[in-house]
This record gives C-alpha cells, sequence and structure tokens, in this order.
C-alpha cells in the first residue's frame, strides 16, 4: 500500500513511517521545514520519499498524494494550550485533496479527552491537562474530528493519552468504555496506527488507545 504520513518529522510520524515501512508499504513522508540542519540532526527513515509543503497547500498535497492509497495523519501543534485551527484547517483540505485523487483510508491522531473519551480521562488528566496544557488543541481536535466523520472516507481516529518516549512495549489496548487511559509510548501508539491500515475491525470509530 502506499501511505502518505502527514507531519513525518515529528517525534509519532517518524515513528508511523518506520512502522509502515518495516510492514511493507511505499511511504511518502510529507514534512512542513525544508530546513536541511534539521534534516541532518534528525535524518528522516531509510526508504521515505519526503516531500516539503504546507499540508493546508491544496496543490502541494494533491502532488504529494497522488497514487497513495491512505493517509495517516500525525499532526500536532507545538503550542496545544494556545487555540489554534491547524488540525481542522488541515483536516479539509485532506479531506478535499483525497477526493481527488482516490484516495480511501484516513487514519487520523486525536487526543484523550475529545467526545466521550473524557469519561476515560484520570482525575490529573481531566482536571489539570485538559483545562491547561490541552485547552486550546481540545477544541481544535474536536473540530477536526467532525470533518473527519463526515468526510464519507474509511476513517479511524485515534484518541491516545500521554504519550511516552520509552521503548515500545508492544501490548496496545483499546479501553472500553468505562475505563481509564493513562499512558501510551510512542512507538506502540504509531504500530497501531500502522495496523489501521491493513484493519477493518475500528472503522468509522474514535477509539482511546493506551498501553495494557
Amino acid at each position: 500500500m502506499k501511505v502518505l504520513v502527514i507531519g513525518a518529522a515529528g517525534k509519532t510520524g517518524r515513528l508511523v513511517a518506520e512502522r509502515a515501512l518495516a510492514a511493507g508499504h511505499q511511504v511518502t513522508g510529507l514534512v512542513h521545514s525544508d530546513d536541511p540542519k534539521e534534516e541532518e540532526k534528525h535524518p528522516y527513515p531509510a526508504g521515505m520519499e519526503v516531500v516539503h509543503g504546507d499540508v493546508r497547500n491544496p496543490s502541494r498535497l494533491e502532488t504529494a498524494m497522488e497514487g497513495h492509497n491512505a493517509v495517516i495523519d500525525t499532526l500536532g501543534g507545538k503550542t496545544p494550550f494556545k487555540e489554534t485551527d491547524l488540525e481542522s484547517s488541515a483536516a479539509r483540505v485532506v479531506i478535499e485533496v483525497m477526493g481527488k485523487v482516490g484516495a480511501k483510508r484516513l487514519i487520523v491522531i486525536s487526543v484523550l479527552g475529545v467526545g466521550d473519551s473524557k469519561e476515560q480521562a484520570g482525575f490529573f488528566y481531566e482536571h489539570l491537562m485538559m483545562p491547561t496544557f490541552l485547552r486550546g488543541a481540545l477544541k481544535d481536535k474536536e473540530a477536526m474530528e467532525e470533518e473527519v466523520k463526515r468526510s464519507g472516507l474509511e476513517w479511524v481516529l485515534v484518541r491516545p493519552p500521554v504519550l511516552s518516549d520509552s521503548d515500545a512495549t508492544g501490548s496496545v489496548k483499546v479501553v472500553p468504555a468505562g475505563e481509564m487511559a493513562h499512558k501510551i509510548t510512542r512507538g506502540d501508539l504509531a504500530q497501531f496506527l500502522v495496523e489501521q491500515l491493513t484493519s477493518d475491525v475500528y472503522l468509522e470509530q474514535a477509539v482511546t488507545v493506551a498501553n495494557s
């Protein structure tokens, strides 16, 4: 499968690209920065085709996406406490361009606390993280999810809790309603996202994931 990873320069995006390549997919990474020093400092996964550009630029995105079957959107704002429309506006463009090029499957990282997943947040997350550090990101993620849900595509929304840079555990749990989600490693999240490229189990669902 040919996969476009949006936000491939980020920590999670790089891991998604690595896992997708390891699974035998052809991977293109859309990255915003074209700073060669940054690429030297943090080399992209071997085998990933790199395309530079703004995801909200329809013509640039169409060039990057042409011929691809699926998109994994790993965008995340650098300042989640500030209000922004980055992810919701990007989602609108991604959905429009996917329709033009015929890409069918869209997998997007959301966040714990959006929609009914608020019930799965522990006390610290709900009362400290959500109203402070995540206050801007939550509004944008909610708007992004609405765009995705009405897209008509084969979509999966993945809502992780606190992300850890620890080594992947190899164990991911889809957290059922009524249970708390605490944390997940970026590597495990990346693996779960890649698995949704070929699995129909969670199609048209928003799922909370955590390390079990």
